[in-house]
């Protein structure tokens, strides 16, 4: 055998044992959970309310101001903006009407 054949061997062998002490640290490291600044999603919070809400209104009750400054206040944290609380809002703005074009829908 040659010196090339003997070094590429061992350099295999090397890397070979490398890979095996990598394999054998991955597995015996207990698994560790996301670790996560922002609120769970099972716990949800007043914008979240509020955004389903606004959703929930339609095109009519877009000019709201309590529903832009939700849709505000969701862009900000979206961006990485500071989280403020909002005061959730118990009625829409206007009720919802139906227009000539809907028609009545009642079964």
């Amino acid at each position: 055998m040659e010196r090339s054949d003997l070094l590429r061997a061992g350099t295999m062998i090397i890397v070979f044992v490398m890979f095996l002490a990598a394999l054998h640290v991955i597995h015996r490291r207990p698994a560790e959970g996301p670790v996560s600044d922002a609120p769970s999603v099972s716990a949800p919070d007043d914008l979240s309310a509020e955004l389903r809400r606004c959703d929930a209104l339609g095109p009519q009750d877009a000019e709201d101001p309590h529903c832009q400054a939700v849709w505000k206040e969701n862009r900000a944290r979206l961006f990485g903006g500071p989280a403020r609380p909002l005061s959730p809002q118990a009625a829409p703005a206007t009720p919802p009407t139906m227009n000539a074009t809907q028609g009545d829908k009642r079964p």
